[in-house]
């Protein structure tokens, strides 16, 4: 009887240690991280609107967005990250993009045991989910989520039936070489969303080389010019003188807007209601 005694009371302790331990386990892998790299300026954008700046410990040269980005660390380009400038950060995570990051720098990461999220949402309409993803991964589930139906909402009360008016739109990102947004781009997202045609849908790149005549020959009703960092009315002027022919320059639809639809980010909302207010004073 006492042998039987004591053998439940160590089953019991034997038992308790081994739920502690565990919950022990779980409570540090279940902890968010703390020390966060992003390799992409969409990424570190969505990181902040889910009001995770303070544990951005690094950044790439071209995240300049929000403001506050500016003062983090430097780690170099999206394609070209310097890896010892991120072993030296020590992120307890690295957030990168299919769209710019390379797989290789991924898998040198692991092998350093440097965990890793890559962001898969490459589509305006795959955003929402994305950024949930993310949330969860990064323990502010609640705050994505807000911010997740908020994009959702406002891509809903955009969304509008094909017009038949008003069809054929064309964006273009640089004048010369003159570059345009194809298939598979928030800007084709956003112009689809309001809808209306890119005449470059059927272009065989995201960001596809395009010709004068190509454009002329499909006659866009309404010309966007994505913001640059030089003067970008300037270097389009000869572009334009060659296209004075097409209904669009004809008519003085010519746009210049912002760059907020090159990252897909929260502010690709706003890019798309700009986009949306030209066309209604057109």
């Amino acid at each position: 009887m006492k042998s039987s005694f004591q053998f439940s009371k160590f089953l019991f302790c034997f038992i308790f240690l081994i739920t502690f331990h565990l919950s022990l386990v779980t409570a540090v892998y279940a902890e968010p991280p703390k020390r966060i790299i992003s390799l992409a300026p969409n990424m570190t954008e969505i990181l902040f609107a889910m009001g995770l700046g303070d544990r951005i410990v690094g950044i790439t040269n071209f995240c300049d967005y929000p403001e506050e980005a500016k003062k983090k660390q430097k780690i170099g380009g999206m394609s070209n990250p310097s890896l010892e400038a991120v072993v030296s950060l020590k992120p307890d995570i690295v957030v990168m993009t299919t769209d710019g990051n390379p797989k290789e720098f991924e898998e040198r990461l692991h092998s350093l045991k440097i965990r890793t999220y890559v962001f898969k949402a490459r589509r305006l309409l795959e955003l929402p989910g994305g950024i949930r993803d993310l949330g969860t991964t990064l323990g502010v589930k609640n705050k994505a989520d807000e911010l997740a139906k908020e994009i959702e909402v406002k891509i809903n009360k955009l969304a509008v039936g094909k017009n038949s008016k008003l069809r054929k739109i064309l964006f273009i990102v640089w004048p010369e070489p003159l570059i345009v947004a194809g298939p598979g781009t928030a800007i084709d997202d956003a112009i689809t969303v309001l809808g209306y045609e890119n005449i470059a849908l059927k272009a065989k790149a995201s960001y596809p080389k395009y010709s004068i005549e190509e454009i002329i020959r499909q006659s866009p009703d309404v010309i966007f010019i994505g913001r640059g960092h030089v003067n970008m009315k300037e270097v389009s002027k000869r572009l334009l003188k060659r296209l004075a022919i097409v209904p669009a320059v004809k008519n003085g639809s010519v746009f210049y807007v912002s760059d907020r639809l090159y990252r897909l980010g929260p502010r690709v909302i706003k890019g798309i209601e700009e986009i949306a207010d030209c066309l209604i004073k057109r």
